[in-house]
């Protein structure tokens, strides 16, 4: 189905390009960033999903270079739910907002058979430095500040698979806000940047490609991957989101002949809160990963490079 047109001059970012938030404009040094996002819970803890899912939410305004200054609370309810555990979800949510500086000024509810929650947020950003997906300018660097393996991580705990302790790293790192990571990059000054979220890193990096018109060049022993990651992968536990990303990005990506299937899939893995996908001058690029380290994010490393081909492709090597 197309996007509905959008004839406001005032709208900055809209459908087009897949960005992670829209973007409108109110006056001349004054914007908009405006999202929405909720899923069903990925961890047992009422209180750690309520966490992860408002640090999901924000992470669309922070990977537009904006800061998230209001939130909704957006929630389906069971309705034998106890009012404990909504409780529990929505004071994650609370605390998380509180953490990034955001006041939660209302929200809605509905009656469903799966519980889900998330956040509406709107945040400010001038109009003359939003900082898009599609800005990746050739010779630039790829940092990634979050490792993968969310997903496949996930996805072991729901079937009482995973590790208590991985389990329980992987639930960190999700509820780390890449808040961290956006002020280092608006401080260093970036040509483009993503979050990895639900269509995995090469999804988001295709998205990149796309929007920028050049190839982007991934090396997947450079990226990050959380602990405990690679031997579920090896037991066969993978989200069915994660094989609908392979199958989404085969058209739009070429793999090194000694990329196995395995590493296919993890290079697509579905993430929940992942982390900012920042492209970056060559020049700068050390100065943003010094920015990232200071700011203490899971992870700075970079993990490839946009090339002078005119392709929009996403080509990854072992």
């Amino acid at each position: 189905m197309p996007a509905p047109s959008i004839n406001d001059p005032n709208v900055i970012v809209g459908f087009n390009t897949s960005d992670d938030a829209g973007i409108y404009r109110v006056s001349d040094d004054l914007a908009l960033v405006l999202t929405v996002d909720f899923f069903p819970p990925i961890v047992d803890d009422p209180f750690t999903y309520g966490a992860i899912a408002a640090a999901n939410a924000l992470s669309d305004v922070y990977a537009m270079g904006g800061r998230p200054v209001t939130a909704l609370n957006v929630a389906a309810i069971p309705a034998d739910l106890p009012p404990e555990i909504l409780s529990g979800i929505l004071s994650g949510g609370a605390a998380k907002a509180a953490e990034a500086g955001v006041s939660v000024i209302g929200g809605h509810t509905v009656t469903d058979n799966e519980p889900k929650y998330g956040m509406s947020v709107t945040g400010y950003i001038h109009p003359d430095k939003i900082i898009t997906n599609s800005g990746a300018q050739p010779g630039d660097k790829l940092v990634l500040t979050k490792p993968i393996g969310t997903g496949i991580i996930s996805t072991a705990g729901k079937a009482q698979e995973a590790d208590p302790g991985v389990l329980s790293n992987a639930a960190k790192i999700m509820a780390v806000l890449n808040k961290g990571a956006s002020e280092a990059m608006i401080e260093v000054g970036v040509h483009a940047a993503t979050d990895v979220t639900g269509y995995g890193l090469v999804g988001h990096a295709s998205e990149m490609a796309r929007g920028c018109g050049f190839a982007i060049d991934l090396s997947l022993k450079s990226v990050p991957i959380i602990p405990g990651t690679l031997e579920l992968l090896e037991r066969g536990i993978v989200p069915g989101g994660t094989h609908r990303n392979l199958a989404g990005v085969l058209g739009s990506s070429e793999w090194d002949s000694s990329v196995t299937d395995n590493q296919k899939l993890l290079m697509c893995d579905a993430q929940t809160s992942g982390g900012l996908l920042i492209a970056v001058a060559a020049d700068k690029c050390d100065a943003l990963i010094a920015a990232l380290i200071a700011a203490e994010t899971p992870a700075a490393a970079v993990i490839g490079a946009v090339t002078e081909e005119r392709s929009g492709i996403v080509r990854v090597s072992a």
